[in-house]
């Protein structure tokens, strides 16, 4: 039911006027109406002055949310100077003037035309005035007044979010903060309760509460878990009214996570665990992966894994994989199934970060065993060193024995090993190695001097399967012996002064040695014995590796001698002993009086060994003649070799002239005349020969005839016979063929290529004979047997 307020609003004018009440009109609404009329009152048009006035009320409250089906009514204007007659006009202007707010020009009535919200607008401020309907001028001033909406509660509550968010550890105590929810109403707080706003929840208990007034939500239930259950929907209910009845009211979801805090150890799911390992595992392989489980998340479930005991402690590491949190096994030492083949280990997990707060539910780790089986697999020899180190004075015998290397297989079946050299190590095959025992021997003469460290790679392999091989480095050194004689340092030349002094020191010598002495060398100097009493000079021993070499006498002359050799021996300590004989170069030369040489040649007229310009010159035309004819001699002979080989078809001798032409095949019998070979009868033997001309001339030889229906082999052989001893045969510059091929030869074929079957049935000893051109040859095949035999 609607209650309609009415107000009069009275304007008292200065000077005594008539004020009344206009009658209201009937409304259709069926409630009484009181009247709410605005009194206007002024002067009369003849009295200009104004009086003075005062508005007793100003406004009109009309309720918002009309329902009816007329305008609804607000209230009605009236002036003193309205006489009824209907000659004044009201006027109305301001907020919604003609379009809200109406105004009936004759009596003042305002209606509104349309519903009001107070949420919308809540105050209409609006002017009236009345006007003379003829002149159009107002009799009385402009008047401002006020329609005030009453507000209804027509707005429900509304969340300032259709949806909460919030996160809350698990475990939390009863009464914690999760999240405050806010709704606000539309409708006016200064007018009764419609804007007052009460929560509650419709869903979420027990687990959560809010409270009433500020819409705080806490925790109700103790140790909410979240491995049992992680999100939670809460819709909290906000209602005006103070929450009673009638009231409107909104809704709001709040979503709730339960965080993760580390509340749960980790856990094994099965006590033992087996794994399988090849003994050839390489190091820091995997063996197999373990995981222990935890039912918490991110940071809260890291595991850390350890070994703690166990026969395997020191073969094997464990390592975190931070993906997947699993503890990953891996190899730390080689593998042996021979020495051990099963291996049992205590694995460990635990928390890396543990909340003291929990530590009242257990130690947060656990721990499982982990059985390793070695698995047998073929393996190659193996060295009894990883690297060998041997010494070989250098004038050892060939095939002297300098050590031995071993291998053996470490399987249980033991299979033999079979050894040799890698020759890309040993390129010069200075050592050999015998396959069956391993050792060592010298193969070539050795040379510390040329090689001090051989360094050679040994293979081991297994005999019945040579793909299982190993190796071994094997350095040898080179010891020295004393097989080097000491020499001078370098090439002494010296020179000695015509004015030099008896005992004067002209030239001082050192020696070095290219063998190797501990103690360090100790040199001898002394003069070759042929010198020693004949010389002009004198040989002084330092005793420090060093000698000094005087003048015996006083003056030198370099027109009679000019260079002196002088042989020293060098001897040192060592033994054997070793001694050299070298020379020193002495040039007698002129020396100012300081000593200074000023030059060591004689003048060519004094010299009497001097050859004059005219033999000089004979010299050369002798050698000039003589190279002329030479050339002639050459030109000569190339001249005649140039003659026609043949000079007539009937000339036809053992040998074929080949013009590299290409014939027809067996079949072209036009190429030559093959008559001659079939008829050994009609070769004149007495021919000479016409190609060449022979340097001496040897008598004709008178060959047997061949016999009749002489096969051509026989006929070919018997020629080759003799050609082989014939002196004046060729070969020249002509080819001689024999380019017979017979029906099935008995000769089968003269081809080298299966004359031996294999390299083993060759004996290459016979190269060793051919001299130093082929001495790489016999050394390589040589030295191929000594390893076949080994």
């Amino acid at each position: 039911m609607k209650t309609y307020h009415c107000f009069w609003l009275l304007f008292w004018a200065g000077q005594p006027h008539q004020s009344f009440l206009t009658p209201l009109s009937k409304r259709t609404s069926g409630f009484p109406e009181k009247e709410k009329v605005l009194v206007l009152s002024g002067n009369s048009r003849q009295d200009l002055h104004r009086s003075k006035r005062s508005w007793m009320w100003n406004q009109f409250f009309l309720l918002e949310e009309y329902t009816g089906t007329d305008y609804q009514y607000v209230g009605k204007l009236h002036s003193d100077q309205d006489k009824g007659d209907g000659s004044l006009k009201y006027i109305l202007s301001g907020d919604g003037a003609g379009d809200l707010f109406i105004i009936n020009e004759n009596t003042g009535d305002i209606q509104a035309t349309k519903r009001l919200d107070r949420e919308e607008k809540p105050v209409y401020i609006l002017r009236a005035q009345a006007i003379n309907r003829r002149t159009g001028r107002p009799v009385e001033p402009e008047s401002e007044f006020i329609i005030k909406i009453h507000d209804i509660n027509d707005n429900e509550p509304m969340f300032t979010k259709d949806v909460y968010n919030a996160s809350i550890p698990e475990m939390s105590d009863v009464g914690t903060f999760v999240v405050q929810v806010t709704a606000t109403d539309a409708d006016d707080p200064t007018y009764g309760n419609s804007a007052k706003v009460v929560y509650s929840i419709l869903q979420g208990q027990p687990y959560f509460s809010v409270e009433s007034e500020t819409g705080i939500i806490k925790t109700a239930l103790l140790n909410m878990d979240r491995e049992n259950r992680e999100q939670y929907q809460v819709v909290i209910q906000a209602k005006d009214m103070g929450g009673q009845m009638g009231g409107l009211s909104g809704t709001t979801t709040v979503n709730i996570t339960l965080t993760d805090v580390n509340d749960n150890p980790p856990r094994f799911p099965q006590s033992t665990y087996q794994f399988r390992a090849p003994e050839s595992m390489p190091l820091d392989s995997p063996v197999g992966r373990i995981k222990a489980n935890d039912a918490d998340v991110d940071e809260n479930a890291e595991i850390e894994y350890s070994i703690t005991e166990g026969d395997g402690y020191d073969m094997f590491g464990i390592t975190t994989d931070k993906d997947t949190q699993e503890g990953i096994i891996t190899v730390k030492k080689a593998l042996d199934f021979e020495s051990k083949n099963l291996y049992i280990l205590k694995v460990e997990a635990t928390n890396t970060h543990v909340d003291p707060r929990f530590l009242y539910l257990g130690p947060f780790k656990d721990s499982a065993t982990v059985r390793i089986q070695v698995e047998d697999v073929d393996e190659p020899p193996m060295f009894s060193r990883p690297a060998y180190i041997m010494e070989v004075k250098e004038d050892v015998p060939l095939n002297s024995v300098i050590g031995t290397v071993t291998a053996q297989d470490p399987d249980a079946a033991k299979n033999p090993v079979k050894y040799s050299v890698d020759r890309h190590t040993d390129m010069d095959r200075v050592f050999n190695i015998n396959s069956g025992n391993g050792s060592i021997f010298t193969s070539k003469p050795l040379d510390r001097e040329t090689l001090l460290w051989h360094n050679i790679t040994v293979i081991a392999a297994e005999i019945n399967n040579p793909k299982q091989s190993s190796r071994v480095p094997v350095f040898i050194k080179v010891l020295d012996v004393n097989d080097n004689a000491p020499e001078f340092a370098m090439f002494y030349e010296t020179f000695v002064c015509e004015n030099a002094k008896a005992e004067q020191l002209i030239q001082t010598l050192s020696a070095v040695d290219k063998d190797d002495s501990y103690n360090g060398h100790q040199f001898s100097f002394s003069l070759a014995p042929e010198a020693a009493s004949s010389s002009n000079f004198t040989l002084q021993d330092n005793r420090d590796n060093t000698a000094g070499i005087f003048t015996r006498k006083t003056r030198y002359n370099r027109h009679e001698t000019s260079t002196y050799f002088l042989p020293v021996v060098i001897s040192d300590n060592d033994y054997p002993i070793q001694s050299s004989t070298e020379t020193v170069t002495i040039r007698v030369c002129a020396c100012d009086h300081r000593g200074k040489m000023l030059s060591c040649n004689a003048e060519a007229l004094i010299h009497p060994t001097g050859l004059s310009t005219g033999a000089l010159i004979a010299i050369l035309l002798c050698i000039i003649i003589l190279l002329v004819t030479v050339v002639l001699f050459a030109a000569l002979r190339r001249q005649r070799k140039k003659e026609p080989l043949i000079i007539s078809k009937e000339d036809i001798r053992d040998n074929i002239v080949s013009y590299n032409d290409e014939g027809g095949g067996e079949e072209d019998t036009q190429a030559f005349d093959i008559g001659t070979l079939r008829n050994p009868e009609a070769i004149d033997d007495n021919k000479l020969r016409r190609d060449i001309v022979p340097e001496t001339l040897f008598l004709p030889r008178r060959t047997a005839a061949a016999r009749d229906n002489t096969d051509v082999r026989d006929f070919i052989n018997q020629r080759l016979k003799e050609n082989d001893t014939d002196p004046t045969a060729p070969p020249y510059d002509s080819l001689a063929t024999y380019a017979y091929e017979g029906n099935g030869s008995v000769a089968e074929s003269l081809s080298s290529l299966e004359s031996v079957t294999t390299d083993g049935d060759q004996d290459y000893d016979y190269l060793s004979d051919w001299g130093p051109r082929f001495k790489k040859l016999a050394d390589m095949y040589g030295s191929m047997d000594s390893d076949k035999d080994s």
